[in-house]
This record gives structure tokens, sequence and C-alpha cells, in this order.
């Protein structure tokens, strides 16, 4: 899409000028966009307005995660589901918030959506940036009368679009349908969201790392070297910038240049974030804008869910970073060559010999 550097360009004009250039698109993807940003436009109206209403706080229910349920946790699935499946093109949503797959009864469409409503919800009552996640995928068979198995559990990388919604000081949407990522901020004085930020990529240079170091201890070994390399052997100081809510660090580093961790534990060996929910959404964003993403072994997008709610350790922001780290934790599974390199006081390879 060929736009002046300084002309306006909405969402729904975005939208329309992208389906000019496939000229077999039937409109159905970007329908499903925009139920998205219907329903995540209400959820920024009450997310604003959270400390005035009552919809802060607990609603003393616990999810399937083992988590406890916030009432605009509710809220934002609730208005999404609702808002998908009015739309006519979602058969089936996948939830954070819900145990199995919901199913949208007599309904002919050919996608399916899998999602967090509102991630980062633990930090609403001390004014925490949080945000929507969303990924689509089509049904593999358009001809059968039901959906099957293999239709709901695929690899991120069949993922035909992901986003997320930003609700901060400004609210921001940034998605990928395979095309590069575009980001777009709401305008409240007319209620759009206009395109700010083109063809979103991570800066070449990367000096800063999001981890929750208290959970120090119970990281595996190639974590924590890779920590004390960037702490103590980069050539230029790394900064540590850590927010708690998964789509505020992601988007931080996606535009100043970093990367996200979520290792896997002692005490959680698999992790804690979600494939199908988070992880295949800000991978897909990721490798889109250059970057890169691993559960530390291999890439997130080639894994095959076993269950809605699998867990998995995420690395995810700038590709040499990412695999950088992946060496270290290579390296140090094979403990006997790991230790022959450390005794030859051997370097890690440079972030651009790395493949």
């Amino acid at each position: 899409m060929k736009v002046g550097r300084n002309q306006i360009v909405t969402l729904e004009q975005f939208i329309l000028d992208q389906e000019r250039d496939f000229p077999y698109a039937t409109g159905q993807l970007s329908k499903i966009i925009r139920d998205i940003v219907l329903a995540c436009r209400i959820i920024n109206r009450e997310v604003n307005k959270a400390g005035l209403v009552d919809i802060l706080g607990l609603t003393g229910d616990v999810n399937v995660q083992g988590e406890e349920v916030q009432k605009l946790d509710i809220f934002a699935h609730e208005q999404l589901v609702d808002a998908l499946f009015k739309g006519g093109m979602v058969c089936v949503v996948g939830s954070e918030e819900q145990e199995d797959f919901l199913f949208n009864e007599g309904c002919e469409g050919k996608y399916i959506v899998l999602m967090d409503p509102l991630d980062g919800s633990s930090n609403i009552d001390v004014n925490v940036s949080i945000g929507t996640i969303f990924s689509i995928y089509r049904r593999r068979d358009y001809d059968a009368d039901e959906v099957l198995k293999t239709d709901l559990l695929q690899r991120g990388s069949e993922q035909i679009a992901a986003g997320y919604v930003l609700y901060g000081s400004s609210t921001m949407l940034v998605y990928t349908t395979g095309n590069g990522v575009n980001g777009f901020t709401l305008d409240p004085s007319i209620g759009e969201f206009l395109l700010s930020h083109r063809n979103i990529r991570f800066p070449e240079q990367c000096h800063t790392y999001s981890v929750n170091e208290g959970h120090y201890r119970t990281f595996f070994e190639g974590t924590k070297q890779y920590l004390r390399h960037i702490k103590r052997d980069a050539k230029e100081p790394y900064s540590s910038r850590y927010i708690g809510s998964l789509v505020a660090d992601f988007h931080r580093n996606l535009l100043k240049g970093g990367i996200f961790m979520y290792p896997g534990t002692t005490e959680k060996p698999e992790g804690k974030l979600r494939l199908t929910f988070e992880a295949n959404s800000m991978a897909f964003i990721a490798e889109q804008a250059g970057g890169a993403a691993s559960d530390g072994r291999k890439r997130i997008l080639d894994i095959l869910p076993k269950h809605l709610h699998q867990r998995t350790p995420l690395f995810v922001g700038n590709k040499e970073e990412v695999r950088k780290l992946e060496w270290y934790i290579k390296k140090y599974g094979n403990r006997a060559k790991y230790m022959a390199d450390l005794k030859e006081d051997k370097a890690p390879p440079l972030a651009n010999n790395s493949k």
C-alpha cells in the first residue's frame, strides 16, 4: 500500500487498500479484524474508566490455569466472543478464560480465533498497560460438515493473521496478515484507529532484555549463562526493562529493540505462557518484523499443540539475541562439551555470526 508520508489513513482504508492488492480476497478476514477491533474499543472504554465503576477486582472464581479471575477478564472475553460470533465468519473461538473451545452453533464460517482477552489483567488496579492478544486460523477442510480436531490445534506457522491491542497511554492495534507488521493508534476524538507505525521492524541494535529476574535461582543454566554474558561480557551494557504484561514488554522491545524472556524453570520446566493464546501470536508478529521466537531449542511456530492450554517457554525479540540465547541453551545441554570449552576459554559466537 502506497500512501503519502503525511496522509492520514484509517484502519478501514488500510484494510480496503490491502484487499485491492489481492484480487482473490473475499473480505472475510478483514471483517474478522474489524469485529475484533469493535470489541476492543468497548474493552478500551471500560479499561479507561475501570477505577470509576464496579469492574475492578476479583470475581472470586479461578480459571482453568488456576489463576484468580478479574472482573475485566470476563468482560473482555464476553465482548470478543459476542462480536466474533455475531460477525458470522468465525465458527470456533478458543479463549484463555475457557477450558474448552466455544462453537458458534449453526455458523458456516471458515475461521477459528484463539485469544487472550486481557493479557496482564493483574496489573489493572495499578494502572499498568494491558492488552488483548489474538490469532486467526482457517479451517483446513472447508467442505467438511463439522469442525475437525485437526482444525482446532494447528501449528503457529499456519496462522493467517495475528495481533494485539495495547491499552496504555494511547490505545494501539498492531497486527499482521503475513505481509509485514503495521500499527494503528486510536484517535479518541473521532473514534478511529489511524495508521501510525508503517512496516514495523525490530531495530538492528539490541541492548535491552525483559525478564523477571526474581526467579533467577530457578532458571536453567543456559538461561543463567546468557544473562551473565549480557551483564558481564557484552561490549556495551544491556538495560533491564520488565513491565510484567507480555503485550507491554513485547511492544516496547518491538519498537526500541530487545528480547523478552519467560523461560522454563526447575519448578515449571514447561514455562508459564500459553502456546496457543500468547506465544504463537507474538512469534508470528516477531518474525514478520524481522525478529525471532523460540522455546530455547526450536522455533515457536513449528510446535504442534497437544491441547488448548499448553504452556511453553518463550524467548522473542531481535533475531540475533534469540539465536545467541539458543546457543547458550544448546551449549549447556551438552555438559561435557560446555565444561571443555570453559577450560579453553572459548567465547560465544558473535551475534552477527549466529544463524
